[in-house]
């Protein structure tokens, strides 16, 4: 039976944030909503109390965990937590977001460990854009989605911030590669979080146009209603999802997250920082797993729509 906030939305995935040190640097990037990034500072929580966490949660009914950054793929230990973790009698779901620079060498050791699929970050398939994006190579990162769909993870999504005045022309060429190589692709459109103001009205761009597109050629869409009932467009040849902005009221009104943040502390809302829950600390002072548990529940009844209203 899983946990139920004061709206009802009941909680059922968990977002751990396992580094936030990065190989990249996409002036984009949300960080789950962390404030300061950490490159220069090791990571701050164990393997141990990464999957301690994790096990509390499903014990709590949370069943889908997904394993995010920062860059996940720089801890050095990063199969050995997913192996913890995909270990963890109930679970029903392990995933993770990169940036797919280090999936080529890692992604068959990931595979065998547990790790059930990826959602890579490719905001274009032009090397110059993407260079210009995120400081790194698009070879690279192309080499990562290779490999993920080599290794058998399934699926393998491709998440594309579309940003206006920079990318949006290309959506049509990532709907065919997504396509060509048999994978589903994911239109996001780009949220406030940790951009600046300027950054984000320079940028941001509504997805009704993709989505008209996407509607006129879809055989038929799906809403996904325990995932911000976000659509899914079914296309003959390809499968397409399209992410709304976190102040979107209908996006929060469905949310069935909480996430744990690079340094051990709850987090009921990607979009607050100010309700956040130390569970990390407590661990490291002798708190029993009932204890943990109690800690989550707190969290929860922390957890509320930001955007209650459209």
């Amino acid at each position: 039976m899983s946990l139920t906030d004061n709206c009802g939305r009941p909680l059922l995935n968990l977002r751990i944030s396992i580094t936030q040190r990065c190989n990249l640097q996409c002036a984009y990037c949300h960080r789950e909503g962390e404030v300061q990034r950490a490159n220069v500072e090791a990571e701050k929580m164990t393997r141990d109390e990464i999957v301690r966490i994790a096990k509390t949660a499903v014990s709590l009914g949370i069943s889908r965990i997904k394993l995010t950054g920062g860059e996940p793929l720089m801890r050095e230990d990063v199969c050995d937590v997913v192996k913890g973790v995909a270990e963890i009698s109930g679970l029903r779901d392990l995933s993770m977001t990169t940036n797919g620079l280090l999936l080529d060498k890692l992604a068959k050791p990931l595979c065998v460990a547990g790790l059930k699929r990826v959602n890579i970050s490719l905001a274009s398939l032009n090397p110059e854009t993407y260079n210009k994006l995120t400081g790194g190579k698009l070879e690279n990162a192309l080499a990562g989605v290779k490999a993920a769909i080599e290794a058998g993870f399934s699926p393998v999504k491709l998440n594309m911030v579309v940003l206006k005045g920079v990318n949006v022309n290309d959506v049509r060429e990532m709907i065919d590669f997504a396509r060509d190589i048999g994978v589903i692709l994911q239109l996001i459109e780009l949220d406030p979080v940790n951009v600046s103001r300027e950054y984000y009205s320079k940028h941001h761009r509504l997805l009704y146009e993709q989505e008209e597109m996407l509607r006129q050629r879809a055989t038929s869409i799906e809403t996904r209603r325990l995932m911000h009932n976000r659509l899914i467009y079914h296309l003959p040849d390809v499968t397409v999802e399209v992410v709304h902005p976190t102040e979107n009221s209908n996006f929060c009104m469905h949310c069935t997250r909480l996430r744990v943040t690079s340094d051990g502390k709850l987090k009921p809302c990607l979009m607050r920082n100010d309700n956040l829950t130390d569970i990390l600390t407590p661990m490291r002072k002798g708190a029993t797993d009932e204890e943990l548990k109690q800690l989550f529940k707190q969290a929860n009844l922390l957890r509320e729509p930001f955007n209650k209203t459209a």
